[in-house]
């Protein structure tokens, strides 16, 4: 077991030992925000057919090249054929089909110009100006052609891709099971959101704020309710967390203090501890362990500090566990619209609001970034990272950072 590590290090042990949950094969209409877990190829081209891209008329473009206001040129109407349906007859030479948005290119068609570019009295159109051979059709294949890569494995569906899959007649793709993930909330001082707390207890506010972040994850949350500040309590509902579930999540208990017991009910559980602690502020007081292949998280008591060391160590495994190709957070240059005054031992985590104003993305600070000040939470969509060492930071500095 190692001990007070990088974050950076933590998040590459456990990318070490999770791998993604199998696979299910779900509705296209319930698959938003799911991810793909297999590449998809497409099928057929698309479109399948030459069509129109607007209401007009499909012709030869050579009928029309010594077209002017002067002396435009006259086509006979030879049929209409609306989207859905046909041509039953080819362009010749002097005339031309009535088509609309969607509609096949009749043969013997090589341009179409648009209905508001024309003269229409029924039986003929009058074109005023050139219509160059090729124009206005699109292609059959132009945007996919068949056996082109739609999407790779641990892509997330969304309403582009959707849409794609559906136009390709794929309507049931194969996705990665939603991760079901346990949680525990453990300390004897917690009541439930629902209860009015008793002398010296407090509201489980954990709990909701950690099911909703794993939500938005794509993971099931699974509350397995309150254990108290005993081994035996807590190890009794780890077991059945992980037996139960893919992953397990606890808050509370993980600090120096005679009745932080998580740690020890996590080994008497059966799981091997990976690591102790993480050099970050705030949420360094953690443990992570592994059992029978699944993850155990155990975060800090704090509210903010829990949710911190979440998106930070946390997040990357969860998302591997759903399939993501992309686990880790891509990082972004953030600048600080305000400064903070300070000092960073270790790595500190700020969080705030992304604005993008002036060609870059700034951060606005939350009002306060103490541990236990859950409510700075409330809009927070990104995080910036001070550097160890550093002191205090004005505004302007530019930070890595990443969005939640």
């Amino acid at each position: 077991m190692e001990q007070n590590i990088t974050f950076e290090r933590a998040r590459e042990l456990l990318l070490e030992v999770v791998w993604p949950v199998d696979w299910e094969e779900v509705s296209l209409s319930l698959c938003g925000g799911r991810v793909l877990a297999q590449d998809l190829a497409a099928r057929e081209d698309v479109p399948l057919f030459d069509r129109s891209p607007y209401d007009g008329f499909a012709l030869r473009g050579e009928d029309t090249q010594l077209a002017s206001p002067e002396d435009p040129v006259t086509l006979r109407i030879l049929e209409e054929v609306p989207a859905g349906s046909v041509p039953t007859r080819a362009v010749e030479p002097g005339t031309a089909v009535k088509v609309f948005t969607g509609s096949p290119i009749p043969h013997g068609a090589n341009g179409v110009v648009m209905f508001e570019d024309t003269c229409f009295d029924g039986d003929h159109v009058t074109i005023r100006h050139p219509v160059k051979p090729g124009s206005n059709i699109l292609r059959a294949g132009e945007d996919i052609r068949q056996g082109d890569l739609l999407a790779g494995r641990g892509e997330v569906i969304d309403p582009g891709l959707a849409g794609t899959l559906a136009a390709q007649g794929i309507s049931v793709p194969p996705v990665f099971r939603r991760p079901r993930v346990a949680l525990i909330s453990t300390g004897s001082e917690l009541a439930e959101a629902e209860e009015i707390p008793g002398p010296g207890k407090i509201r489980n506010s954990n709990r909701y704020m950690l099911e909703a972040a794993l939500t938005a994850l794509g993971c099931e949350p699974v509350y397995l309710g309150i254990a108290g500040d005993r081994v035996d309590e807590i190890a009794c509902r780890i077991r059945e967390g992980l037996d139960r579930c893919d992953a397990l999540v606890t808050t509370g208990g993980v600090s120096v203090g005679d009745y932080d017991v998580t740690p020890e009910a996590m080994t008497a559980a059966g799981a091997e501890l990976l690591f102790r602690g993480v050099e970050m502020k705030p949420g360094m007081a953690c443990a992570y362990g592994v059992r029978a292949g699944k993850l155990l998280c155990a975060l800090s008591g704090n509210p903010a500090s829990a949710l911190t060391n979440f998106y930070a160590v946390a997040m990357p495994a969860l998302r591997l566990l759903a399939g993501h190709r992309r686990p880790i957070p891509r990082e972004i240059p953030l600048t600080l619209l305000k400064g903070f005054g300070k000092k960073s031992r270790n790595t500190r985590f700020l969080r705030g609001q992304l604005v993008l104003e002036g060609g870059k993305a700034s951060m606005t600070l939350s009002s306060e970034q103490g541990n236990v000040v859950i409510s700075s939470a409330i809009g927070c969509n990104v995080m910036a990272m001070i550097p160890a060492g550093s002191g205090p930071v004005p505004a302007g500095t530019v930070l890595k950072g990443f969005l939640l």
